[in-house]
């Protein structure tokens, strides 16, 4: 991170870092993205640079090359754009075709609902084959369409018609995901939580069957959470191992977290553990640096 930064012009000095963090590393909740942005942040905060807006919105971009270039994880800038711009009970919407962002309203606690993480103790890693060849054949099917990226695709059954047909589960979830991804944006403007977790339902079963980026234990938990109660239930992150998540009403994630584990029992695999998530506020300065660097 600190080359990243010099590289994009930052006038970074030496430093001494030491971290502290709650979040479980393998699990698909965007470690890797939350100790760059902390970087970064911090870094901001000891060399006076405000983090305002255009700022967190470029170090987007710093932290994506960090993690592409140095820890060669063939990422896109999804989980860093959450972790710098996301705004407490809102959810982000990434349009990465037109480079937007937007926020949207999520705070399912106003609604007696809640979001229980479930890591499946399945460690994954974006620089392992898995991520990137989903990647590399997300990219040659978009080669083949003529389209920069394949959420720019508005007519699933002529790109369908036109590719390989090896890739064509691949441009399938990824058309259809974005459309979801749309949709659920929507339901959440419009406060409808029935729909969105019917929306998650669907969004897995494509990552399952289509993208083919989940595994038994992944399956399991999502099966077992909405049986339990849940709304709804997907994967989340990458993929290959890591974790799930379900929204459901906050007097029933107790039931669901015993259930999904009395499920991984029941296979003999290891315990999952869980966390409640809340929607929060990007990463900042907590306590400002108390003078110039020397």
């Amino acid at each position: 991170m600190l080359w990243a930064l010099r590289e994009a012009g930052y006038d970074v000095p030496g430093v001494d870092l030491h971290f502290e963090s709650t979040v479980p590393l393998g699990a698909g909740l965007s470690s890797s993205a939350a100790i760059e942005c902390s970087v970064a942040a911090a870094v901001m905060g000891m060399t006076g640079v405000a983090l305002d807006e255009d700022t967190r919105s470029r170090l987007v971009d710093v932290c994506v090359q960090a993690e592409t270039e140095v820890a060669r994880a063939p990422t896109g800038g999804l989980d860093q754009s959450a972790a710098l711009l996301c705004r407490e009970a809102s959810a982000l919407l990434v349009d990465f075709g037109q480079d937007t962002t937007q926020l949207v309203p999520f705070d399912p606690t106003s609604r007696g609902l809640g979001l229980l993480v479930i890591d499946t103790r399945v460690r994954h890693a974006h620089s392992e084959g898995g991520y990137g060849s989903r990647r590399e054949e997300s990219e040659e099917a978009a080669r083949q369409l003529g389209v920069p990226l394949l959420g720019l695709v508005d007519d699933l059954d002529d790109a369908m018609s036109r590719v390989d047909e090896r890739l064509r589960p691949r441009v399938r979830h990824v058309v259809t995901e974005t459309a979801r991804t749309r949709e659920l944006a929507e339901a959440l403007h419009d406060g409808d939580w029935t729909a969105l977790g019917s929306l998650m339902d669907a969004s897995h079963a494509s990552l399952r069957d289509d993208y083919e980026v989940s595994c038994a234990e992944l399956d399991v938990a999502v099966d077992t959470a909405r049986s339990a109660g849940a709304l709804g239930a997907r994967m989340t992150g990458g993929g290959f191992g890591g974790s799930a998540i379900a929204l459901a009403p906050a007097d029933r994630l107790d039931a669901v977290a015993e259930a999904v584990t009395a499920a991984f029992d029941a296979h003999s695999w290891r315990e999952p553990s869980y966390l409640v998530a809340e929607a929060g506020p990007g990463a900042a300065v907590l306590r400002p640096w108390p003078g110039p660097c020397p």
